[in-house]
């Protein structure tokens, strides 16, 4: 029984392995950049700039605690008469000196200083996390913004070799009239020149495409030459209704990571100016201190310490900058209001003129272009039109392809600057 058992474990094993053998390899994971949420994802995971802005407002959250803390109390210790009156040699031991004195004090600030302290470093705390809002909108902005350009670019460089290859079969038409003695020479060398311009174009798309992906590749913090996937479509547009300018004013003030973090700055430095004026009063030092001779303490002493605010000239003049940083970071938060404003109201009216643009390449221009083409192919073929007329035809379809494409990608570059200013998705 013992050796059917192994051979039945031995049987299974050949088995398993038989299938291992002819199983399907493991698909590998897929670089990002096929949609924005993929980018996105990866730029939240390993974006250098974004995880320093993140720990910098969790260093800021953790001095709240310290900021409203008393000082740590002190302990002095003072040997009174270590020769005691000159009758033996000095000393260090506390039981064998006159006296000894152990003073515990502790420094006590005027009634809500504490409290201002720890409420500035709150609100610096709420400043540090709208920072790094922004820095997460500013580095989410540019890889949608990469992205539309990448999808540009690869539609570009589709649109040019499909043009390429009708221009190739426009050659070999134009070959054909001219064996036939129905076309000029000229028409075979200029199909052969378009064709030579628009290899040209396509060694500066795939430049301009490789640098885009270094880039991309920068955002992500992977290597500039790392592989990545062909945009597979473009996010779709919101409703026109989304995008009324009034209701994406009123969330622009409310979450606009730059704009919060101003406000924070005003309400710091409007406690800061709070606190400034609490410096008119002074500070307690608190102590107590047992007096011990030989080997037991007989005394007891209190102590009371506070500073006097003579310096008053010195404190007006920190009352007054304080005002002036007040004023100060509200010009600043003001000036970022009307910056964030003004840019919402450009790219809205940018989004708006692309749609109108795509609307009007696909349901106009491109097909009169079409149309116009096959009308200047079929007149060329038959003697009725020149060459030149056949090529600026097909540069009419060429340019209402690209029209098209740039405007899908520019209205998404709008829409990522406006969800930049917003700090948050349409």
């Amino acid at each position: 029984m013992k050796y059917a058992g192994m051979a039945g474990m031995a049987e299974m094993a050949s088995i398993a392995a038989l299938f291992l053998a002819f199983a399907p390899p493991a698909r590998a994971a897929e670089p990002p950049g096929r949609t924005v949420a993929s980018l996105l994802e990866h730029a939240r995971q390993n974006n250098p700039e974004y995880a320093a802005m993140r720990h910098e407002a969790d260093a800021a959250q953790e001095r709240v605690t310290p900021a409203g803390a008393l000082p740590d109390p002190k302990l002095r210790i003072e040997l009174m008469d270590i020769t005691r009156m000159g009758e033996q040699n000095p000393t260090l031991a506390p039981g064998r000196v006159g006296s000894t004195k152990y003073t515990v004090s502790q420094e006590i600030p005027w009634f809500g200083k504490r409290d201002l302290k720890r409420e500035i470093a709150e609100i610096d705390a709420d400043g540090a996390r709208g920072r790094a809002r922004g820095a997460w909108s500013e580095i989410a902005a540019r890889l949608k913004a990469a992205h539309a350009q990448l999808y540009l670019l690869r539609h570009n460089e589709k649109i040019t070799r499909e043009i390429l290859d009708l221009m190739a079969r426009l050659e070999k038409i134009a070959q054909s009239r001219y064996a036939g003695g129905l076309a000029m020479q000229q028409d075979v060398i200029r199909a052969q020149v378009e064709q030579t311009a628009m290899r040209n174009d396509l060694i500066m798309i795939e430049n301009d495409e490789n640098m885009l992906r270094a880039r991309i590749n920068m955002l992500l913090a992977r290597p500039a030459n790392a592989p990545l996937a062909d945009p597979e479509a473009l996010p779709p547009l919101p409703a026109p209704a989304r995008l009324d300018y009034a209701a994406l004013e009123e969330r622009a003030r409310e979450r606009n990571p730059r704009l919060f973090a101003e406000e924070a700055a005003i309400r710091s430095a409007e406690k800061k100016r709070e606190l400034t004026y609490r410096e008119r009063y002074p500070d307690f030092m608190l102590g107590v201190t047992p007096v011990q001779y030989r080997n037991s303490v007989r005394e007891w002493e209190l102590m009371l310490e506070f500073n006097i605010p003579l310096q008053q000239e010195s404190r007006r003049s920190m009352e007054r900058e304080s005002g002036a940083m007040l004023s100060a970071a509200r010009a600043r938060r003001d000036a970022t209001a009307n910056e964030v404003l003004s840019e919402l109201s450009e790219n809205l009216s940018g989004i708006e003129a692309a749609r109108r643009a795509e609307t009007l390449a696909r349901t106009s221009l491109l097909p009169q272009a079409r149309l116009t083409f096959d009308s200047a192919l079929a007149a060329y073929e038959n003697g009725q039109a020149d060459f030149a007329t056949l090529l600026e035809a097909q540069q009419q379809i060429r340019k209402a392809r690209l029209t098209q494409v740039k405007a899908r990608a520019e209205a998404r570059t709008r829409l990522a600057e406006i969800e930049r200013l917003l700090g948050e998705d349409l």
